[in-house]
């Protein structure tokens, strides 16, 4: 806080190679107080006994970028805190597929082919409510490096179902249970489904207890209602829309 310089924050890297490599070695020769890093909780490896939420204990993929990234920072011994968002939505985002995929089959009236049955769980921030976690760092500077790593997601959790029929509410359109088809996702895979096929979903609770996060600010359901404007906005209603990977699972349930 003394000097904001010796502070330093990277959510670009993605692994420890390259600029990864080269900022990690930096915020060492430079005697970096603290080096924050935005992972992925994609990396996440859950088994048949992983506990929903996640918890930070949760096995990841060792191979994934973003966890040798976190490895070296680690071996670099630097005072060092990491954050796995996931499903990040909102202002300064840099992905929609997750919720667009929703509307792009709503506004146009075709099928929604959802995986299982829609009640497994997700969690999708704002992010507003990322940059409120990463920023709770200077909270507790000791506690944060102590940890080491924290989730990033909002502790609100909607069905794969919820999504949809709030979505559909927020695009005028009533009789969204007509246009979901339930399909088996083992036999079929995920297509061009933007979740998993089983639950996956974090607990900010970390996060919450060590450097005092409130917990998300953020509603989906009001959110939805200016990120439809700007789905219009950005024209994806009238766009031309690929549903190639949906037409075999559509005809396999509606043979």
């Amino acid at each position: 806080k003394d000097n904001p310089s010796n502070m330093f924050g990277d959510n670009a890297s993605k692994g420890a190679e390259g600029a990864g490599k080269a900022v990690v070695d930096c915020a060492k020769e430079w005697g970096c107080k603290l080096l924050t890093y935005v992972s992925s909780a994609g990396a996440y490896q859950p088994t048949d006994e992983t506990v929903f939420p996640m918890a930070e204990t949760t096995p990841v993929k060792e191979s994934a970028g973003q966890i040798l990234y976190e490895n070296y920072a680690t071996e670099q011994g630097l005072p060092f805190v990491t954050f796995r968002p996931q499903y990040i939505y909102g202002p300064k985002a840099n992905k929609y597929d997750y919720i667009d995929w929703y509307f792009d089959r709503i506004v146009r009236g075709v099928p929604l082919p959802i995986p299982g049955d829609g009640t497994q769980k997700v969690s999708l921030t704002n992010s507003e409510d990322v940059a409120a976690v990463l920023s709770s760092v200077l909270n507790d500077e000791s506690a944060a490096t102590q940890q080491k790593v924290f989730n990033c997601g909002s502790d609100q959790l909607y069905t794969y179902t919820d999504v949809a029929k709030i979505c559909a509410e927020v695009a005028g359109v009533s009789n969204v249970e007509d246009l979901i088809l339930y399909y088996d996702g083992d036999k079929m895979g995920k297509a061009a489904f933007p979740f998993r096929l089983t639950d996956f979903y974090v607990a900010p609770d970390m996060v919450k207890s060590k450097l005092d996060w409130p917990g998300s600010k953020s509603s989906l359901k009001d959110d939805l209602v200016w990120y439809f404007e700007g789905y219009k906005a950005r024209g994806g209603h009238t766009k031309e829309v690929d549903f190639a990977k949906d037409e075999p699972i559509v005809s396999s349930v509606t043979a």
